[in-house]
């Protein structure tokens, strides 16, 4: 792979769990937001900021499909300020992140499988791509032949570019990308 190692990573789905003092009352998330009871957790939808917001068993609050934290934590406020309360001792954990980018040129998959070796890649062959267990980065790509990946399980979109850069770098280590 050649060209620069410049690779621009998108944070595509942020989770973040908010643990609000005192916890959010299930009943009374049904009751005022108008959540639907799904097992043994709360679900509901916003439309601004657009997020999923999941209250578990403890009170607690899941904010799932945003791309920023500040997004996750205006959908968690929000959330709040509709049941009468603020949002001040709101703890945050971050959760795993889905991020993408691309390498910028194709990438020929089953090359690079056979390089690598077993253990650490698998074609994928219903998706059509190379999954690659990144344990150095704690991570899973999938690689596309067109260059796409999609990160999995990340905890921070700097460590998705640090992974791409890996890869990249030892694909071409391995000339792994001659036809």
């Amino acid at each position: 792979m050649s060209g620069s190692n410049k690779i621009d990573v998108r944070v595509d789905n942020l989770l973040v769990r908010f643990t609000p003092t005192p916890a959010v009352d299930l009943e009374e998330a049904v009751e005022r937001l108008g959540g639907v009871v799904n097992g043994d957790v709360i679900i509901k939808m916003l439309d601004a900021p657009r997020a999923t917001l999941i209250i578990d068993a403890e009170g607690r609050i899941i904010v799932h499909g945003t791309h920023r934290i500040e997004a996750a934590r205006a959908a968690a406020k929000e959330m709040l300020l509709r049941m009468g309360r603020d949002d001040s001792g709101l703890v945050t954990e971050l959760g795993p992140i889905v991020a993408s980018f691309d390498f910028g040129e194709t990438v020929p998959i089953h090359n690079i499988r056979s390089n690598l070796g077993s253990g650490t890649s698998s074609v994928d062959e219903r998706l059509g791509c190379l999954r690659i267990e990144d344990s150095r980065h704690d991570l899973e790509l999938l690689i596309w032949p067109n260059g796409r990946c999609v990160a999995l399980n990340a905890r921070h979109p700097n460590m998705v570019a640090m992974s791409a850069v890996h890869w990249k770098s030892k694909f071409a280590d391995k000339k792994s990308l001659k036809a």
